[in-house]
C-alpha cells in the first residue's frame, strides 16, 4: 500500500503542476499571439478537469485513464520543447505530465485488487 500512496501523492502533484504550468504559461508568462487566450486555456485545460473528481477521491479506474490523457500532454511537451522560442514551457510541461503518468501508473500497480 505504500507504493499506491507514493503514486497517488505522484500523480496529485503532477496532475496539479501540469495544470499551473499551462495556466502560467497561456495566461501570463507567455500568452499566444494569434489565438484568444481563453479558447486555448479551455482546449488545454479543458481535459484536465474530467479526471479531476477521481484523482482526488483516490479512484483507480481514474488513474488509469488519466495515464493514457498524460500521454498527449508529454507529446505536447516534446514538441514544445524542440522550439527555442517555447523551450522552458516544453520542459515544464514534460516534466509534470511525465510525473502524472509515473504516478498514475504507480497508484494503479500498487492498489492491486487480490486475485
Amino acid at each position: 500500500m505504500k507504493a499506491a500512496r507514493v503514486g497517488r501523492w505522484t500523480a496529485l502533484i503532477g496532475f496539479f503542476g501540469l495544470f499551473f504550468v499551462i495556466l502560467a504559461f497561456t495566461a501570463v508568462i507567455a500568452p499566444p499571439e494569434r489565438l484568444p487566450r481563453s479558447l486555448v486555456l479551455a482546449l488545454l485545460l479543458g481535459p484536465l478537469l474530467f479526471p479531476l473528481r477521481g484523482l482526488l477521491h483516490g479512484r483507480r479506474y481514474t488513474h488509469a485513464w488519466t495515464s493514457l490523457l498524460a500521454l498527449f500532454y508529454i507529446a505536447l511537451g516534446i514538441t514544445l520543447a524542440a522550439a527555442p522560442a517555447e523551450r522552458l514551457y516544453g520542459l515544464s510541461m514534460l516534466f509534470s505530465a511525465g510525473l502524472l503518468f509515473a504516478g498514475a501508473l504507480l497508484y494503479i500497480r500498487g492498489n492491486r485488487r487480490p486475485a
